[in-house]
């Protein structure tokens, strides 16, 4: 039986995009270690609405 790890599925969503108020949305999904992260993650992502890489952050 596979055992249970502290990797977790988590959402990133696109920060300039929902204060921007644009139609749609831009969201990566990602996996991370519960344990060594606890806090929310942030990463730059490339955002196909606005054309240009920016901040996603976690979202729960």
């Amino acid at each position: 039986m596979a055992k249970k790890g502290n990797r977790v599925q988590v959402i990133l969503e696109c920060t300039e995009h929902k204060a921007s108020g644009l139609p749609g949305m831009s969201r990566y999904i990602t996996t991370k270690n519960k344990k060594n992260t606890p806090e929310r993650m942030e990463r730059r992502k490339y955002n196909p609405v606005l054309k240009k890489v920016t901040i996603h952050r976690e979202i729960k």
